[in-house]
């Protein structure tokens, strides 16, 4: 039996069973989705290896900072994030400072050869976070529950908050049981000060084909003594948007994913269009998009997300570059930087572009 089949039981197992969210031998989603699931459009696995690979991934480095210097300064508003790709962002929230998902792997994939590669290293070093108060992880899928990321957190001594049984997985991995909160949707914990609560998301989980909805997938609201924060996880569009709005806001800032999405993916991934209609059914908060720009994930153009948002989002929507602390209280207008990254792609063709994702 593997170590975390092993750690699956007692108190934790008991909890996962007495879970709304747990029928029939694994967690299920309770909501039902808003999204149609266009099945007839699923991709085959080589459509997902090879078509379009000359725009999925960018055809040079993408602009970063070096946030390190920032900071070393309080955030001035007393909330500001970092978004260091994918889903990973540090959250300065109210003197607190909280990791999403922590992905600093070269792989998303169980395999250290194959599998999605990042496009580049993160803008900081994992070794040179600042001091943390909390790391939260949304679900077990590779590109948000990474093993080199959470061994080397290991050695510090931060409180991990996470959904149902993946508790498990992070115990098999060397955090000790003491440091691990495992959260029901609509729970919530104190951890050094902030209150984290579970939320719904519709998704799944798994890392074998063995293992499908073994552990719980969960967005998560994470609110200081002045400021809110949205931190979506994976997700399609549902009516439990609106509920999260309604009971646990208002949000300071929301982070919700937009890309690695596809037409057959409508139940489980949001893409920019529905990323946006999750934003107005949360009713509030500064938008960063998140889950972009990082892995080759998806059939669509790898700036396509940013695109569609620049062109329909209203004002409120937050484009930094990798490793740019921002703060939602003083945003600026979005700079396209991802077109000077294909500047021969757009050369010429910027308004037909444009056009298209406006639609």
């Amino acid at each position: 039996m593997s170590p975390f089949r092993q750690k699956l039981a007692g108190l934790r197992l008991d909890r996962m069973h007495a879970s709304r969210q747990y029928a029939e031998g694994g967690f299920i989603n309770t909501y039902a989705p808003s999204a149609v699931r266009e099945v007839g459009s699923r991709p085959a696995l080589m459509d997902l290896m090879f078509h379009g690979n000359d725009v999925r991934v960018p055809s040079q480095p993408l602009p970063s900072l070096d946030p390190r210097a920032a900071w070393t300064r309080r955030a001035q508003s007393g909330l500001r994030a970092t978004w260091l790709g994918h889903s990973t962002v540090l959250l300065e929230i109210d003197g607190k400072r909280v990791l999403t998902d922590p992905v600093w792997g070269e792989r998303a994939s169980p395999f250290p050869l194959l599998g999605p590669k990042r496009f580049q290293p993160v803008p900081v070093a994992i070794d040179a976070l600042p001091e943390l108060d909390a790391i939260v992880i949304s679900h077990d899928h590779y590109d948000h529950l990474d093993y080199f990321s959470v061994r080397t957190l290991a050695a510090l001594n931060v409180p991990f908050v996470t959904s149902l049984g993946v508790g498990a997985r992070l115990e098999a991995w060397g955090i000790s049981a003491e440091r691990i909160t495992e959260l029901d949707w609509w729970e919530s914990a104190m951890v050094n000060g902030l209150t984290i609560t579970a939320a719904p998301s519709h998704h799944f989980s798994g890392r074998t084909l063995r293992d499908r909805n073994s552990t719980l997938w969960s967005s998560f609201a994470i609110r200081g003594e002045r400021h809110a924060v949205f931190f979506s996880g994976d997700t399609g569009l549902a009516p439990h948007f609106a509920e999260i709005g309604q009971r646990l806001g208002p949000f300071d800032l929301v982070m919700i994913e937009v890309g690695a999405f596809h037409p057959s993916w409508g139940s489980v991934h949001l893409g920019p269009d529905n990323a946006l209609k999750a934003w107005r059914q949360l009713g509030s908060g500064s938008f960063l998009p998140i889950h972009w720009a990082t892995f080759n994930l998806a059939m669509h153009a790898w700036d396509e997300p940013a695109e569609v948002l620049l062109a329909k989002a209203p004002a409120g929507l937050m484009m930094p570059l990798l490793g740019e602390p921002v703060e939602p209280a003083f945003m600026e207008d979005v700079q396209p930087w991802w077109r000077k990254v294909e500047q021969k792609r757009w050369k010429g063709s910027a308004l037909q572009v444009a056009s298209k994702f406006s639609k």
